[in-house]
């Protein structure tokens, strides 16, 4: 889609909106999340995180305003993260946050086709590049910033873009999405895709590569596209779309139940590629985290997935989880190269995995992985892409300054101790033991206007919202769940070990609970 055909379709009320919220929200506004800690370390790979993205807000060729890029070595904003990432720093930036997306819907192809990535050299429509979906972020966006604009826009093109992968993606007839490179995935240098060009023939995703392999049915490619589907589903009914919103649900679990009988193979516990001439790509990457991150397995699935692979220490549950190939995998690459997703711990893996962990009831396991994230990047403070899953260690060959990094920094503070606000509520992460929560003060401004404040001292914690004491814990590491009212909804276990919880409410007695790791009790 050129400039003008997004005009026509209703573009230039999201442009002049945009334009207007540029000029009031070109630096980080007063409302951005503050942080602070006596933990001098903490502090340090706190700020320098800040530090990192902000240098990366820039301007693109094609779109003027400002985006976030993706730093390191990588001069631009891809399709398969850069939307997401947007969205984890929105609170800071929320005019980045919609910027990230919009510059896609901007640079659509008239026949629908989107970009692959908008770099300083050029705009590469070689590849589909797919990871997070960009409908799911821009929903959740959009519902969280109530923008109507936004939410019509998105619809429109996610639609069509929905509609050029049924045409250029399902050339097998089978329902399932294709991948025919390397980059489709963006698994760089991964034995997954050995033997197969990097990009299409002359930078064209409509054009596949000439070995009798391709194309292939991708798991991880079908998940993305399962998952664009629900949001459009959610998309149609926040327009009043009803019909639509049928239709996109069918649609997706029509594309669900294709996944889990044609590319799972239940005695490996795993999910592979199936090549053109149906044989099974038997490389058991992180593919896995992607199928949980659009919530394709059922519990029961996952819990299979869990024991047999992702909680294995052989497998997945490396000393520095998660590798982009399991360990006992033949095929893992060891030592890791530079860009390799043949082994190597992915920062990109560590920030999608905020999508999956606490939905499988696995809040506490997830804590024990945020603090290993945190800790590397802590004794390395340069920001990088990725680390060897056996000792932690950055790869020295990659870049440094690499916006997933600093975004796991950022984010994973907050969960680990901070509050965390999600469409149903608020969650207070209360560890008054842990090195971010040294007389640790937390503030961040929920969606609907009111200060969300988490204090941290001698005594233990106490939290407040618009300026109304909530509670106090006296001891224990436990998360307090809100709703967006600040009343108490319940109790989770965030350690992975049992816990003796003293809580209060202004003006009652201290309750006291036991908790174990990944317990949920209603209040």
């Amino acid at each position: 889609m050129n400039r003008r055909e997004f005009l026509k379709l209703g573009g230039g009320a999201l442009l002049a909106s945009q334009t207007c919220r540029a000029l009031a929200l070109t630096t980080p506004t007063e409302k951005a999340p503050k942080f602070t800690t006596t933990n001098t370390r903490w502090q340090a790979a706190y700020d320098g995180a800040l530090a990192v993205l902000a240098g990366n807000v820039q301007e693109l060729p094609g779109y003027k305003q400002p985006v976030l890029i993706e730093g390191l070595g990588y001069t631009g904003i891809w399709m398969e993260c850069g939307p997401h990432e947007a969205l984890v720093y929105r609170k800071f930036r929320p005019d980045v946050a919609r910027n990230s997306h919009v510059i896609f819907f901007a640079l659509q192809c008239g026949d629908g086709q989107l970009p692959a990535n908008i770099k300083v050299s050029e705009t590469g429509y070689g590849q589909i590049q797919m990871g997070v979906p960009l409908a799911s972020t821009a929903l959740e966006l959009a519902r969280a910033t109530k923008d109507d604009e936004l939410l019509h826009t998105a619809y429109h093109a996610c639609s069509r873009w929905d509609k050029w992968l049924v045409r250029n993606r399902n050339t097998r007839g089978t329902g399932l999405i294709e991948g025919v490179c390397t980059y489709d995935t963006g698994n760089d240098n991964s034995p997954r895709w050995w033997g197969v060009p990097n990009q299409c023939p002359d930078r064209d995703a409509k054009r596949y590569p000439p070995l009798t392999s391709l194309p292939r049915l991708c798991p991880d490619l079908s998940a993305t596209a399962y998952g664009a589907r629900l949001a459009l589903a959610g998309m149609a009914m926040e327009l009043g779309k009803n019909g639509e919103a049928d239709r996109w649900t069918e649609s997706a679990e029509k594309l669900r139940r294709l996944v889990l009988t044609r590319l799972y193979v239940p005695d490996d516990a795993a999910f592979y590629d199936l090549d053109a001439k149906d044989r099974f790509v038997r490389v058991r990457s992180e593919i896995i985290t992607r199928m949980c991150a659009e919530h394709l397995p059922n519990q029961a699935l996952f819990d299979e997935l869990w024991a047999r692979q992702i909680h294995n220490p052989a497998a997945f549950w490396a000393p520095f989880p998660l590798p982009s190939v399991a360990l006992d995998d033949p095929l893992f690459v060891h030592p890791p190269p530079r860009n390799s997703w043949g082994g190597a711990a992915q920062a990109l893996t560590a920030l999608r995995a905020g999508r999956w962990f606490d939905y499988y009831g696995r809040s506490a396991e997830f804590g024990a992985l945020m603090n290993l994230w945190c800790g590397a990047i802590q004794r390395d403070m340069t920001f990088r892409q990725q680390v060897d899953p056996l000792d932690g260690t950055f790869t020295r060959d990659d870049a440094p300054n690499y916006s997933p990094c600093a975004l796991v920094m950022l984010d994973y503070t907050w969960r680990l101790a901070g509050v965390c606000e999600d469409p149903e509520g608020l969650h207070w992460n209360i560890r008054p033991r842990h090195p971010a929560a040294e007389s640790a003060l937390f503030s961040v401004q929920t969606d609907e206007g009111k200060e969300a404040v988490l204090h941290y001292h001698a005594q233990g914690a106490e939290f407040s919202l618009g300026g109304k004491l909530l509670g106090q814990m006296e001891s224990g590491t436990v998360r307090i769940i809100t709703d967006k009212k600040g009343h108490p909804q319940a109790l989770l276990g965030i350690d992975e070990q049992v816990q003796h919880v003293a809580f209060r409410v202004p003006g009652q007695t201290p309750r006291l609970f036991t908790i174990q790791p990944n317990q949920r009790i209603a209040l």
